[in-house]
């Protein structure tokens, strides 16, 4: 059975990052950046599930998808849902956990977090930042320009 966590999944190239946070820290916003830089780059990137993610294991993996109310829609700050590009589910790689600026580190610990007893690497990174969270992400992920 599935359970229900509060973020945002999108898939980059062949990697899911789970994008998780207080509400407003800017999850959505990052996860836009995100695609736009794979867009720049000629690499996939496509929403899985704004706000809400469905996740269940699969041989030791995590899968997370969207509750069939809101697939294909993200939410634009000032407007609403918004049809976007997106995949009915992706395995998540990566969580990240965006934290108030002071509690960010400035140069990240290699890190992991349980999610659903499944040990996946994170990164802590300051909320409402998502210029410099892509960097972060991009290095993590041999993305260009780090790969």
């Amino acid at each position: 059975m599935a359970a229900n966590h509060h973020g945002t999944l999108v898939l980059t190239g062949d990697r899911g990052v789970f994008i998780t946070g207080a509400p407003g820290m800017g999850k959505t916003t990052l996860a836009l950046a995100l695609l736009r830089h794979c867009a720049a780059c000629g690499r996939l990137g496509r929403f899985v599930s704004d706000d809400q993610v469905f996740i269940s294991g699969a041989g030791g993996r995590l899968v997370g998808r969207a509750a069939p109310a809101i697939h294909g829609l993200a939410e634009a700050r000032g407007f609403g849902p918004a049809p976007v590009s997106y995949e009915m589910a992706a395995v998540i790689d990566l969580v990240i956990e965006l934290v108030p600026a002071d509690q960010a580190p400035r140069y990240q610990e290699a890190g992991t977090v349980r999610l659903e007893g499944v040990d996946l690497p994170t990164l802590r990174l300051a909320e409402c930042n998502a210029d410099s969270a892509i960097w972060a992400i991009a290095a993590q992920l041999s993305l260009p320009p780090f790969g």
